[in-house]
Order: C-alpha cells, then structure tokens, then sequence
C-alpha cells in the first residue's frame, strides 16, 4: 500500500502572451499563408537522442484476428471507455531500460509485444485504425535528424512492430505558455475514418492527414516544406516518414479564438462533419478573456475544411479558464446529437443540423443546456459568491461526455494545476435535458466516465486518485478505490476488469464487480511503468495499450496468435 504522491508536472499551467484575431473564414489548402520554415543544413542529434529507437516485437507475438479497431478518441466518439474485447491481458511486466539508453529492453518484460519510445511527454490518447497506431508526443527524441528543438508531434507506427511508419511535425506558435505551453506537443487524439486523419496540432489548427504519410504523393496541401520548420527558416524537403497534411483549418486566424496553455480537443467525426472544441480560454492574467464572441466548438466539413457551423450560446463571455473538453455523439429523440461540455461548466446537447442566424451565418441548434456545477459550489451559506478556482467553489466541464443507453454523464474540474477540490458527477437524460442524479463525493476531475453493458456499472475517477464504482441507472454507490497518487488518466473498461494509470506511473486493474471490497480485497494486478500516465488505455485487435510519458507499450498476451 504506497502513501499518497505529490509528484510535481510539467504539464498544463497557468501563464501567458498575446491575442491574435484572424477574419478570414476559408480553410487553406495550397502553399500559401503563414506556413514556416528551417534551413537545410542538418543540425546534430540532442546528447543521448536516437532518430530511430528499437521497437523490434518479440518474436511468438501475433496480432490476434476477430478483434477490432479503436479509431478515435473513446472507441466509437460515444464518450464512453469500453471495449467489449476478452481475454485482455490482466496482467505484464514493462520491463527495464537498456542501459544507458532510453529504449525498453523486450528480454526483460512479459507479454510485451513492442515498447515505442516517445518524446519526454505525451498527454493525448491512442487510436489504432488499419493496421495503423496514431499517438501524440512531442519532438524530445527526435526521430529525424532534421527536425530538432521543441514541436508537436504525431506518430503513425505499425500496428504489429510499433517502427515508424511516417510523422507529423508541427513547429511551436511563438506564443510562449499562454497559447502553445513548451514541450506539451500534441495532446489530441488522432481521428481516423477510411484514408484520413484528423487531428488538433499544437498551434490551434485542425489538419487533415493521409493515412499513408508521403508514401503515395504529396496530395492537397502543398506547403509542407514551409509547414514542418520555423518562421523564417528555409523549407525542407518532406519524406516519405513526414506527414501527408490534406487541409489545415487555423482556428486563430479563422475564428479569432485564444487557446489557453494548449489546443487540446480530440475531433468528433458525425457524417460528413467533423466536431472541434476550441480551446478558447483565458489570457495570462486569468482576469481577461481576450475573445469572449468567439466560438467554442464549431464543425467543419470534413472533405475540405470548410467551416460548416459553430456555438453562438455565448459560452466564450462565461469562460471560467478554457474550453478543453473533446465533444461526443449520441441520440437525442432518435436522432444524431453532439454534446459538448463547456469551460463554463454547463453540458450542452447540439442537433448536428443547423440553422442561419440574422447575418446568413451557419450556427448550432441548442436542443438543452444543463448546469452541472452545483448552487451551494457558486455562493456560500451566507449568500456570498465563492470566487473561482477556489477549492469550495465552482469548477469548468474538461472531461468528455459520455453518452450511454440515453443517459449522458460528466463531472466538473479544473487545471490539475488548480489543485484539488470538490467536484460533481451528473446524470442527465439526453431527450429532455434534466437531472436524473447527481453524485457529489467525488471530487475535482478531467477523466472521463466508462459504463461497462454487461454489468450496468459506471467507472468515474477523480484527480485526488479516487476511484468510483457506481450504478450507472440510479448513482447508488458500490465503491470507491484510493490509488494514493494524483490521476489524471480516465478509466478504460475491458473484459470484466477496469484499468488506469497514475502520475506515480502506476498502472491498477480492479475487477468489475459490484461487490469488490477495496479495504479488503486486493487489485487484480498494480505495476510500475516507471514514469507518469496522464493517457488512457485503450484496446484494439487483442491488445490493451498503454502511454506513459515516454513510452508507448503493445501488451498482448504471449504466444496469442492467429492461428491458435
């Protein structure tokens, strides 16, 4: 039993810089704009980096038939983090450092098929789609010599080995911390749909990628050269490890919008749309929001770019701190919904088809808005305002929506570096918009809730380290586990079991049942992965995989094969 951890981040934080607001209102898809650039001289590799660690798999591991994909954020864009995938492994070695290197010696681990190394932090989720795993990293062990210094990445890896298949790389904004935070790199998750990815880069663009990198030719976009390097530098030449960029859509010039610390939404894909939130927030002083007209989430027509329609609920005057909540989908009354949890603590339910305002604008239709931050959270029994982010007080919505059997749950928090404090978890029916239950032990969080079908069981966590187990119809309490270390990772759902990570670098697996006794019962397993987990697991094709700050691992159980 470990004694509670105040492990210290270098994550999300609260400085600043300047607002830079755009009018256009076209996506770019050739060379033109501000793309930047970098000479072509060669600069030598950091002390220590590799351009290509081994990812070699260990040789009896094959990936399984009859599984299936996780090909965006929460498996199928519902909110909810459950695989219906069995005989998930419960239980691995990660294994040791080759010495002197940063890399995973495989001899040393157990039902480890690859160990991809990552930069030196990693916030965003994984996606598996096509034989293809998509994580966000940034550039600390630089995989190409020519692309050095601090950038947003995405690696495309190979499904069955972890080697690079091609990658992203997007140059910092310049902003400093308040809009493009240093070393954050990408924290989306990639979207994948057919031959397409879409994903939200560091510098508030929603790009669209090709799935095949430059393999096949460079196609749309045609400013990759300037794109890839820093403003003022010479372009470079793309190869066939960079990225394929289709469209990009720069949410600052195009919206106005001022991303706080990171854009951070993972993009929501409903028929031909495509859902963003924006990651408008506030500006340095955290007194001022620099663009309180402009949209929260919008949605863009995922061939082209285009903008297709946004928020004009006025969310951005009521900002609390930033809009960083990813949208999800779901039915309200038999038909397609997006909802949408907003930096000021109100969930919103969207219909996905739109209406013109009095100017001729695209806007969304507000089917309900429901408050999740409690009364006696806003003013004290005296009547008197609890100022935010005071730890009594109200809280933002940054956790994503989870929609289940026409039930949709979310709990308020703030920035983990706000610190801890109270917290509420509710249960709104998705046709009309009201309360069903609300549960208020829990306290601050950014997780995101899982509700296994089977059992009918919810899974929320909190960042204290509490873990919950609750009735997802009527929020009657089963449990609560203590993982005795800050969390910001969300619980996945799998096989009868629950898995999640901590900032002690702690992976637990607990069972899913209603009469667990954490005071008496023991965690299926509980390993270290010897650095911090703010990602989620997820699970595609058999395997269960797991990001922790520098390393992504295939855990599949040894000798699984096809043929067996």
């Amino acid at each position: 039993m470990k004694s509670k951890s105040f492990f210290i981040s270098g994550g999300l934080s609260l400085l600043a810089g300047v607002a830079i607001i755009g009018t256009q209102t076209n996506c770019q898809t050739d060379g033109g704009g501000d793309a930047n650039g970098s000479d072509n001289g060669v600069p030598p590799l950091p002390s220590g980096a590799a351009s290509a660690p081994s990812t070699a798999p260990v040789a009896n591991f094959e990936v399984p038939k009859g599984g299936q994909d996780w090909p965006v954020w929460s498996g199928n864009g519902s909110g909810n983090l459950y695989s219906p995938e069995k005989n998930i492994p419960a239980s691995f070695d990660p294994g040791k450092f080759k010495k002197g290197t940063e890399d995973i010696d495989l001899s040393t681990t157990k039902n480890v098929r690859w160990a991809a190394k990552l930069g030196s932090q990693s916030y965003g989720n994984t996606t598996v789609s096509n034989g293809k795993v998509y994580v966000g990293t940034n550039n600390e062990t630089p995989r190409d010599k020519r692309h050095v210094g601090d950038r947003g990445i995405v690696y495309c890896l190979d499904e069955k080995t972890g080697e690079l298949e091609w990658q992203l790389v997007v140059p910092k904004l310049g902003a400093g911390k308040v809009s493009d935070w240093e070393y954050l790199g990408i924290c989306s998750s990639p979207a994948v749909e057919g031959n397409r990815v879409y994903v939200v880069a560091n510098r508030c663009e929603i790009l669209c990628l090709d799935t095949e990198g430059m393999k096949n030719g460079n196609q749309g976009f045609q400013g990759e050269a300037k794109y890839m390097v820093d403003k003022g530098k010479a372009p470079l030449e793309p190869t066939n490890k960079d990225a394929d960029i289709i469209w990009r859509f720069d949410m600052r010039e195009e919206l106005g919008v001022f991303p706080h610390n990171i854009a951070s939404s993972s993009v929501l894909i409903v028929g031909d749309l495509l859902f963003c939130t924006t990651s408008n927030g506030q500006d340095w002083s955290h007194l001022n929001i620099p663009a309180p007209q402009s949209p929260c989430i919008v949605a863009l027509n995922k061939k082209d770019g285009t903008l297709a329609g946004e928020e004009a609920e006025g969310i951005g005057k009521s900002i609390l701190h930033c809009n960083w909540s990813s949208p999800s989908k779901g039915k309200i009354k038999g038909k397609d919904a997006v909802f949408f949890a907003g930096g000021d603590g109100v969930l919103y339910a969207f219909d996905t088809k739109f209406k013109k305002d009095e100017e001729g604008y695209e806007i969304f239709n507000t089917l309900w808005k429901y408050d999740c931050v409690p009364a006696d959270y806003k003013k004290d029994k005296d009547g008197n305002e609890i100022k935010y982010p005071a730890a009594e007080g109200p809280s933002e919505l940054i956790a994503t929506p989870t929609y289940y059997k026409g039930n949709v749950y979310v709990a308020i928090g703030q920035d983990p570096e706000h610190g801890e404090g109270l917290g509420c978890l509710s249960c709104v029916d998705a046709d009309t918009g009201k309360k069903i239950w609300e549960y208020k032990k829990i306290q601050r969080t950014i997780s995101t809730c899982a509700i296994d079908p089977e059992s009918g069981l919810l899974i929320a966590s909190d960042y204290t380290g509490y873990v919950y187990c609750l009735d997802a119809k009527t929020g009657k309490e089963h449990w609560i586990y203590d993982t005795k270390a800050h969390m910001w990772s969300s619980p996945l759902v799998a096989d009868g079991k629950v898995y999640i990570g901590d900032e002690d670098g702690d992976l637990t697996v607990l069972p899913l049942k209603a009469n667990f006794n954490p005071k008496e019962d023991e965690p299926i397993f509980e390993t270290n992965m010897l650095v911090p987990i703010y990602s989620t697991p997820v699970v595609a094709n058999g395997t269960l995989y797991i990001g922790t700050q520098t390393h992504l691992y295939a855990i599949q159980a040894d000798g699984k094969s096809d043929t067996e």
